[in-house]
């Protein structure tokens, strides 16, 4: 039970962080329709959240359901990977931390349809349809910015350049994985790596963008709690009225 629980907060606690980013971005669009497309993405996350951290609760059996384990956990117990807490920065920096963030997610959710756990069955049935938007939604754009002006390539090749170190713990497995896979729970990740660098070098090159290395050194450890000091104050503002006012209910 415990590994199946680890792995499921580490899927709402994903969901969750980047959704609570983009919620920041909120009229700090380039435009009023990417403005509200970031706010749909960030419903979505959120909505996907909420069924993963549901059935954690109830896997877990000490009755926290899904505010308690989003809104009473510390930094360090949560299991999101690293490259959901980077800063939102420019605009630049938002889109490409999304398009790495959605080709990983859309790979995952398409195999755990396929999941001997019932639940996360229908709960990636659910989610498969949104991701699939969110997968095509960003990568039109990294094309579209990159293949644009020479300031927009400037800022995406950074954007990428700077973020790229976080994308493989994605891809890192640990016990967790491991167990999930043998019990045919979750795809196998080495599997989706593939897919993953194959859909992500096929929009790169048409972006006209320089893709680094799959082998170069990754940063690790969200994934095991241990996280930058900027989980906390994003946790500081999303926790902050539940833990003023416990119970707070309206």
């Amino acid at each position: 039970m415990d590994a199946k629980f680890q792995y499921l907060l580490r899927q709402g606690d994903n969901a969750l962080i980047l959704s609570q980013q983009l919620c920041q971005m909120v009229g700090k669009g380039p435009a009023l329709e990417e403005d509200m497309a970031l706010s749909n993405v960030a419903l979505d996350l959120l909505g996907q959240t909420r069924m993963w951290l549901t059935y954690a609760g109830e896997l877990e059996g000490k009755g926290r359901d899904e505010d308690r384990l989003a809104f009473l956990r510390d930094a360090h117990d949560y299991r999101s990977c690293l490259l959901v807490e980077q800063p939102n920065g420019s605009y630049a920096d938002t889109l490409t931390r999304q398009f790495l963030f959605d080709t990983w997610h859309y790979f995952l959710m398409d195999g755990l349809t396929k999941s001997s756990d019932e639940r996360i069955r229908e709960i990636a049935a659910k989610s498969i349809k949104e991701v699939t938007y969110h997968l095509r939604r960003s990568g039109d754009l990294v094309v579209r910015l990159g293949d644009g002006s020479d300031k927009s390539r400037a800022m995406m090749q950074t954007a990428l350049d700077e973020l790229w170190m976080y994308s493989g713990e994605m891809f890192l497995y640990d016990e967790i994985d491991n167990a999930m896979v043998e019990q045919g729970v979750a795809p196998a990740v080495d599997s989706i790596r593939k897919q993953c660098l194959d859909h992500m070098a096929d929009i790169f090159s048409e972006a006209t963008l320089t893709m680094p290395s799959p082998d170069a050194w990754m940063q690790r450890g969200g994934k095991q709690g241990r996280h930058s000091e900027r989980l906390g104050f994003i946790l500081a503002e999303m926790q902050f009225l539940q833990r003023a006012y416990p119970g707070a209910a309206w």
